[in-house]
């Protein structure tokens, strides 16, 4: 904002009645002073020369004003507070009487939570034996597993035992022949004749060996024929009688004829398919 002053004449606002008396006043002196003034111009008075007019300079200042306070909030008072009125009493409610149940309807409620709870217990009792069934048949099916697996296991052993039977008699065989053809070896079996394998033992599918001890003498014939070891009764008879049958060249020792004792012979029974 800027602020200019200037000289300017001062312009009286109307005053009050009495002064008309010193503005005429004022208008006689001045009408003077211009009438010496134009006298003394007429007569040649010559008056120092005017000064030089001094020259006005307008000069300007900002001035920074204060931002206007805020007015202050108007106090607006309170009204007075009204007189609390003393609490009116409460009036209790009246009972109010529950409605009575239609027995129609509570017996069909009755009637339906029964059907619930028997439609519950036909349920478990359905689960329940489903998983009886199924406890059942895991433990049938374990039984079969373990039946499965002791016949295994048992026919493993027969087996076993078998192959152990028969390395055993094929060593005994073994040893036996080299006994014999130790016995013999200068006298040679000329015929053997198998023994006939016994009806009731081949009806009774029962197989086994059989051997027979006796002594040759020189003429080559077997004499005196003996069961030696374990032998089944049933394969006793046919054994001796078919041991009786051989025959052999007897040993020559010093160009004679010797007995030989002691000499074994082992029968096989077994039965063919043939046979069956």
């Amino acid at each position: 904002m800027t602020a200019a002053t200037l000289d300017s004449p001062a312009i009286e606002a109307p005053g009050r009645p009495g002064d008309w008396l010193r503005r005429l006043a004022a208008a006689g002196v001045a009408v003077g002073v211009h009438a010496a003034v134009l006298a003394l111009l007429l007569t040649g008075w010559q008056g120092e020369a005017p000064p030089a007019p001094q020259v006005r300079t307008l000069t300007t200042r900002l001035v920074a004003l204060a931002p206007p306070a805020p007015a202050a909030p108007a106090q607006v008072e309170a009204p007075p507070p009204a007189p609390l009125e003393p609490p009116k009493p409460v009036e209790s409610p009246k009972p109010v009487e529950a409605p009575r149940p239609d027995p129609r309807l509570e017996r069909q409620k009755l009637e339906q939570a029964a059907l619930a709870r028997k439609r519950v217990e036909e349920r478990k009792r359905e689960q329940q034996r489903i998983e009886r069934q199924r406890l059942e048949q895991e433990q049938r099916e374990q039984e079969r597993q373990r039946r499965e697996a002791e016949a295994l296991a048992q026919r493993q052993a027969e087996s076993a035992e078998r192959a152990a039977a028969e390395r055993v008699r094929a060593a005994a065989e073994a040893a036996e022949r080299s006994r014999a053809e130790a016995a013999s070896r200068q006298y040679l079996p000329i015929a053997k004749q198998a023994p006939d394998y016994p009806e009731s033992a081949l009806d009774r599918g029962i197989e086994g060996d059989c051997t027979v001890g006796y002594r040759v003498n020189p003429l080559g014939r077997v004499e005196n024929p003996q069961v030696v070891g374990d032998c089944h009764p049933l394969f006793v008879r046919p054994s001796l009688a078919a041991a009786r049958t051989f025959r052999y060249q007897p040993r020559i020792v010093d160009g004679q004829a010797v007995a030989v004792p002691d000499v074994k012979n082992t029968f096989h029974y077994r039965i063919q398919e043939k046979n069956r």
